[in-house]
């Protein structure tokens, strides 16, 4: 049966996951997206779709059959209004949250991490994923006051990296440090005004990145926990790079030094 109406129950309960209010459950738009969760093994609860003649979709939904996964066909109207894009693409899947242990992050192969105080853009979170995936990072710890990193929002900007990396989110300060004992990892921060160009740190030394708050930076009581701080010389009367870039621009150093 062809779900029609917005007034659905299974539509309402959809857009409580899209918004945040099921903490269980995350809210994956899209086929791209959809295809790298399945890819990633994320466990589907729920698939909306719009009936519409594509190999690529329809051979994911044939995955999700054999999975017994239930989906729900839906009007294009209805899809669009669930939808958190402007433009619907005719795929919606509701996932289990994924909650990656502190544990995940002790066993990962490599000794390089990313920590994050309070980044709240999700366009940043999400590229710093991406980036932090891509540079070889073996896992983040989100603090809390960090916006959602499995919010639809993130996850587009992620393109799939947050199924893969492991992330702790809504960590504590004590999470954080646990991490930098357990792997004896020296903890560095992003900052203006820091005392070490970033090309002239040894990252090849098990590491912590911490990149701070959009405004205000890393919390100044957490910057007195650092090894070092860390500048990116600027030209030109620029006094700050955007958080995503300034950690872009230090994630490839480190994976440029540890190339083999």
């Amino acid at each position: 049966m062809q779900i029609t109406s917005t007034s659905n129950e299974r539509i309402k309960h959809a857009r409580r996951v899209r918004e945040g209010r099921e903490a269980g459950l995350i809210f994956i738009e899209g086929l791209r997206l959809a295809e790298e969760a399945v890819r990633s093994g994320l466990v589907i609860d729920t698939c909306f779709a719009v009936l519409r003649e594509d190999a690529r979709k329809d051979a994911l939904l044939a995955q999700l059959t054999d999975q017994n996964v239930p989906i729900h066909f839906t009007t294009p109207e209805v899809l669009s209004a669930l939808g958190d894009t402007v433009q619907s693409q005719g795929l919606v899947f509701l996932a289990t949250r994924p909650l990656p242990s502190a544990a995940a992050l002790i066993q990962a192969q490599t000794t390089l991490f990313l920590g994050l105080d309070r980044v709240q853009d999700p366009g940043n979170m999400g590229t710093l994923i991406r980036t932090a995936e891509a540079a070889g990072v073996g896992g983040i710890v989100a603090l809390g006051g960090s916006v959602d990193v499995y919010s639809p929002k993130v996850l587009r900007s992620s393109m799939g990296s947050a199924f893969r990396l492991p992330i702790q989110s809504n960590a504590t300060l004590e999470d954080l440090l646990a991490l930098r004992a357990s792997r004896r990892l020296n903890m560095v921060a992003a900052a203006g005004e820091g005392e070490l160009d970033y090309t002239d740190y040894d990252w090849q030394q098990p590491t912590l990145l911490l990149l701070g708050n959009e405004g205000r930076g890393v919390e100044p009581a957490l910057m007195e926990q650092c090894d070092a701080r860390l500048r990116i010389p600027l030209l030109n009367g620029v006094e700050s790079l955007n958080v995503a870039a300034a950690g872009a621009v230090m994630l490839f150093e480190a994976a440029r030094q540890r190339r083999p």
